[in-house]
């Protein structure tokens, strides 16, 4: 099914996406504002979105403001800094101040909540105003099989989908990696994390009020496997932790990142900890456990018409922070190569050209995710190649340049 191609105009494709997360909306927006007909695919209903604070870097918050989303209705807190406190005592030992990162950057360096910018994104994606035309949402749409070359997606309810292009944002559990011949090599990784969160009324009440100021991510730990991540959300009115500890110390075998557990379980994993951290733990909401793995790159992303996005395509470890910012990247790479500058691109072309500016890339963070698990010196912000040549920087991350990137890679091909 060809793209429609009026006179004088870039072909109108029409775009099937599967999954509704972060990366399939962002996929979505990114494609609306090119003018192409976008269907999401959604296996539930929507609204299914789980989690804590979610950090969006200047590498995915320019895409957003791009593409013209309303990032102040997702009630970010702007970070202005790294902090590393003493593991027992809570004393701040190290602080990366960002300094003027939106000048440097060219937007905010923005903490969400995922459930707000999930909204957000989901409202942009599918409302009259705004450039592009709505994209459909589609729920109770599991997909079950997918022909790469002649773009059908089979869905168990029994319905059928043909589209020009079809992008693959099912998560890290992507069925559609199979539908394209990908079977993933993966083991469990030795650490295990708990997520919770914690209202500013409740810190007011236990006088732990200053983390919800600073403005900052705050760790404890991260030389070794346990490390707590802790920063504010929502304007200042929730406190989002992370909490990585050996995966030997329950056994968690259960698949997933939503297992509810209890405060008491929580504090005892952290012995020696911070006796506030202790106490903010004692009073949090919402704990969860998750289960991390780690994932060996994937050989290619695209098959005829099919290309995977986001965690589909290279799951990772959460220890740079730059999951979400990977998902956005792969939607504005889309973005791009579905441009009027690349117009005269055939589909295929255009998926080569995505796939061509996005696997070394997020290979590369990837790897540096799993690195950092277990060594705070490699995350972005404490990371620096002058103390070891070759560690993700936050200039490499944060200052790139991606439509640069695909006009020179466009040439080349």
């Amino acid at each position: 099914m060809p793209g429609l191609v009026l006179p004088n105009e870039t072909p109108v494709y029409d775009v099937a996406i599967i999954g509704s997360g972060l990366g399939g909306l962002s996929a979505a927006i990114a494609l609306r504002r090119q003018g192409h007909k976008v269907t999401i695919y959604e296996r539930r209903d929507f609204g299914g979105e789980v989690g804590a604070s979610l950090s969006v870097a200047s590498n995915g918050s320019r895409l957003l403001q791009e593409w013209d989303v309303d990032i102040r209705s997702a009630k970010p807190v702007i970070l202005r800094s790294l902090i590393m406190h003493d593991w027992a005592t809570g004393d701040v030992i190290n602080t990366y101040d960002l300094g003027d990162y939106r000048a440097k950057f060219g937007s905010d360096y923005n903490n969400f909540h995922r459930i707000d910018i999930h909204n957000v994104l989901k409202e942009t994606a599918v409302q009259e105003a705004g450039k592009g035309t709505p994209c459909k949402l589609e729920v109770w749409h599991k997909a079950t099989a997918i022909d790469p070359e002649a773009g059908v997606i089979t869905f168990e309810n029994g319905n059928k989908a043909t589209a020009d292009v079809i992008i693959a944002a099912d998560g890290i559990r992507s069925g559609s990696r199979q539908q394209i011949g990908i079977t993933p090599n993966f083991v469990p990784s030795t650490s295990c994390c708990y997520r919770c969160i914690i209202s500013a009324d409740k810190l007011r009440e236990l006088g732990l009020e200053e983390f919800l100021n600073n403005n900052a991510i705050e760790f404890w730990g991260g030389y070794g496997i346990r490390k707590i991540v802790l920063s504010a959300c929502s304007d200042n009115n929730v406190v989002s932790c992370y909490c990585f500890y050996p995966a030997e110390l329950n056994g968690l075998r259960e698949d997933g990142w939503n297992i509810s557990t209890t405060p008491e379980n929580l504090v005892q994993t952290f012995p020696g900890l911070d006796p506030k951290i202790l106490t903010l733990f004692m009073n949090a909401e919402d704990i969860k456990m998750w289960r991390l793995y780690n994932h060996d790159p994937y050989p290619y992303w695209v098959k005829g018409r099919v290309a995977l996005l986001g965690d589909a395509a290279h799951p990772m470890v959460p220890d740079q922070s730059q999951g979400a910012c990977m998902a956005i990247e792969d939607a504005g790479a889309l973005g791009i190569a579905f441009s009027p500058k690349y117009g005269h691109l055939s589909v295929s072309e255009k998926l080569k050209l995505y796939e061509l500016t996005r696997k070394d890339r997020a290979t590369r963070v990837q790897s540096a995710s799993a690195r950092a698990r277990t060594d705070l010196s490699e995350r972005i912000g404490w990371s620096s190649s002058t103390d070891r040549p070759g560690k993700l920087t936050i200039e490499e991350i944060c200052g790139y340049n991606m439509h640069e990137h695909v006009a020179q890679l466009a040439s080349q091909t």
